[in-house]
């Protein structure tokens, strides 16, 4: 309905429900509520405080595209833990000595060794050494011997035999089809969303972000979107996101809590590309265990370093211009000598 209103040339304005609810008691103390007195008080505030609201205006088509791409790509990833939560489940029963055996259940090695080994009876036939050559045949480049896999293997308890054992495995093979499938679309996906964002005006920008990458720095992207006049500030753009607590305060009381209402779509992208950013900035780290330090649990402590990446990040967008660390003032004092020379 509202592409379809833009679509018309009419100017949509944005007004949450609960800018309603607070804004009908102007109108009146009762509390009352319907569909038509509702139309008029969005109406005469559309009135009287147009200087306040704000037109939606839409991103770009292809902004829009890579932000569908990007959370389809997220909904393949949900799909694919829940199905490997339910193979984990399947085998506690039908062959649990597969279980833990390799680091993630939808790996390629765990697959293709649910594929090749499904029940216990041919588990049996396995030893060190018949281990060994079916890990190399498969290309393994694990840390972890074929002797240790092999004593993992004995040591776990036994699955059924036999015709049942048969049976179980039919169910095993339709969860890891399942997850191969989930596995090719997500790469198929991120090779499309590689292509948008290298032909993307924006892209410069937040692929220069450390630790972002190409799918986290299009996520980044799609989220926040193309249009600088919605975020006219960086508390704008901070608050949307879930990264500014919320404050309610009334004379002497004063209380700041997590701010529920928000972008979470937004808050997530960023919340990702904050943690994953201390392992090669400095000063995230700093800003991250000074938070740690203070009692913070970790999605607080992220969430403080996000607040702060959003501000560099609305700069470097509103600039058009890539994150730069030689112009990053707070950062200098934690560079070395070598990385400043660099």
């Amino acid at each position: 309905m509202i592409d379809t209103l833009l679509d018309a040339g009419i100017t949509v304005v944005v007004i949450s429900p609960n800018q309603v609810k607070n804004i009908r008691r102007r109108y009146g103390s009762s509390g009352n509520k319907d569909d038509r007195f509702d139309a008029f008080v969005l109406a005469d505030t559309l009135r009287t405080d147009r200087a306040r609201l704000r037109p939606l205006v839409p991103d770009r088509d292809d902004t829009i595209a890579l932000r569908r791409a990007c959370r389809a790509r997220k909904d393949l990833i949900a799909h694919r833990i829940a199905t490997g939560n339910q193979l984990r489940a399947h085998l506690r029963n039908a062959l649990p000595a597969t279980i833990g055996l390799f680091k993630d259940i939808d790996s390629d090695i765990a697959l293709s060794f649910l594929e090749r080994f499904d029940t216990q009876d041919k588990l049996d036939w396995l030893t060190p050494t018949r281990l060994g050559t079916w890990l190399r045949k498969q290309g393994y480049s694990g840390r972890t011997s074929s002797t240790v896999l092999h004593t993992k293997i004995l040591a776990a308890p036994r699955g059924p035999e036999g015709d049942f054992a048969t049976a179980l495995a039919t169910i095993t093979a339709s969860h890891v089809a399942v997850l191969r499938t989930l596995q090719a679309q997500t790469r198929t996906l991120e090779k499309h969303i590689d292509q948008q964002l290298t032909t993307h005006p924006d892209a410069h920008i937040f692929t220069s972000l450390p630790r972002s990458g190409r799918v986290r720095a299009a996520r980044l992207l799609a989220e926040i979107g193309d249009c600088r006049s919605r975020f006219p500030t960086p508390e704008a753009l901070i608050c949307l996101a879930g990264a500014a607590p919320s404050t309610r305060q009334s004379g002497r009381i004063r209380v700041v809590g997590f701010r529920w209402s928000c972008d979470k779509q937004l808050r997530d992208a960023v919340t990702d590309f904050a943690a994953d950013s201390i392992k090669a900035n400095p000063w995230a780290a700093h800003l991250y265990q000074q938070a740690r330090t203070r009692g913070h649990d970790h999605p607080h402590a992220v969430r403080i370093l996000a607040r702060a990446w959003l501000t560099i990040i609305w700069h470097c967008w509103q600039d058009h211009v890539p994150y730069n660390p030689s112009k990053h003032r707070a950062l200098q004092p934690y560079l070395t000598p070598e990385n400043k020379a660099a």
